[in-house]
């Protein structure tokens, strides 16, 4: 059986006496598409921000091909905590995708698309201006690349940032509720994009929503958070359609009934 690419291992996160995070055990494999559902505050962003190490883990290990991300063996070979070139080294296989966009304003669309490839990456310009078309072009984008962020629709400029992310060639891409900040006409456009990209099938994706028609049409696996927890996963048609747990049938059956008005 294939490796998991990510793997969660007893992982908690508290915030002072508050924990958000209880013990989760947890796996994605590669090229894999997983959402990840649940109310608001049941742990699904601070679970994926502790991947992107945005967050610091309080317990547990998460390994990211197998190579521990938040430790690192010291001079006697037991774990310590990692070090900041010890977390971009890991880190650099995992990108994300936040709700607001996060474009740098004064930075051109390509610009924004091909800073990190130059400053992290260390990539020539030309090289690097080379793979900013190409992924613009892939999200529909290229005739704005010499457009700057504040003549863009809120659309426009999330599918910018989801051509920043490819850009870097991650092989597990986060999406943190992408359409969750934008007007519900421009919902589609984006979500098009993300089903593209999954549908080409070559990198895993871990994507944070509260579309639950989209979620069943591009999910492999649907895992359901509350609590702290994760209550319930499985097969998206499986999940969404006969939920075992009472608190996912509730939380569909309040989905549905805002749907329905």
């Amino acid at each position: 059986m294939t490796e998991p690419i990510v793997r969660y291992n007893n992982v908690s996160k508290s915030f002072g006496d508050l924990e958000v995070l209880k013990g989760i055990d947890f796996e994605i494999y590669p090229g894999e598409k997983v959402a990840l559902i649940g109310p608001s505050g049941s742990g699904k962003t601070t679970f994926a921000r502790l991947l992107m190490t945005l967050e610091e883990i309080t317990k547990g290990t998460i390994t990211v091909h197998g190579e521990n991300l938040w430790h690192e063996k010291g001079k006697d070979g037991e774990l310590v905590p990692a070090s900041e070139e010890h977390l971009r080294k890991v880190r650099s296989h995992i990108g994300m995708v936040f709700q607001h966009f996060h474009l740098f304003p004064h930075m051109t669309v390509l610009e924004n698309v091909t800073e990190a490839p130059i400053t992290v990456n260390g990539m020539d310009k030309a090289e690097a201006e080379k793979e900013g078309k190409a992924m613009l072009d892939k999200v529909g984008l290229l005739e704005k690349a010499d457009t700057y962020p504040a003549q863009l629709s809120g659309g426009q400029k999330q599918r910018v940032a989801i051509a920043r992310a490819l850009v870097m060639k991650p092989e597990v891409m986060i999406f943190d509720e992408p359409t969750s900040a934008l007007d519900p006409e421009l919902v589609g456009e984006v979500l098009e994009v993300i089903k593209d990209i999954a549908e080409e099938g070559n990198m895993a994706m871990l994507l944070i929503t509260h579309e639950m028609d989209f979620a069943m049409e591009i999910a492999d696996r649907v895992a359901f958070f509350e609590e702290g927890h994760i209550r319930e996963q499985g097969a998206p048609e499986e999940l969404l359609n006969n939920p075992e747990t009472p608190r996912l049938k509730e939380f569909l059956s309040r989905f549905n009934a805002t749907n329905i008005e």
